[in-house]
């Protein structure tokens, strides 16, 4: 199974996230399977970039987004 999660980037203190398209058991820091936008918490607006048409796809395809990445799809208007 495929999942619509959020992969850490950045340095220490200074977190930003990928969104990302991996399989369920691969951990965090393994090769993703397709990027698909940027999250940075530490910003007040525009905090979440997205390829809104990348993200439809893989949900058609069966991607489950996890809890978080939900939530920012859905701030984002998707």
């Amino acid at each position: 199974m495929v999942k619509i999660r959020l992969k850490r980037t950045g340095r220490a203190n200074r977190p930003s996230y990928r969104i990302v398209v991996m399989d369920i058991h691969s951990k965090r820091d393994a090769p993703a399977i397709e990027i698909l936008g940027h999250y940075d918490p530490l910003k007040k607006t525009d905090n979440v970039t997205v390829d809104a048409d990348r993200v439809r796809e893989w949900i058609a395809k069966g991607a489950q987004p996890s809890e978080r990445v939900a939530s920012l799809l859905k701030r984002a208007g998707i």
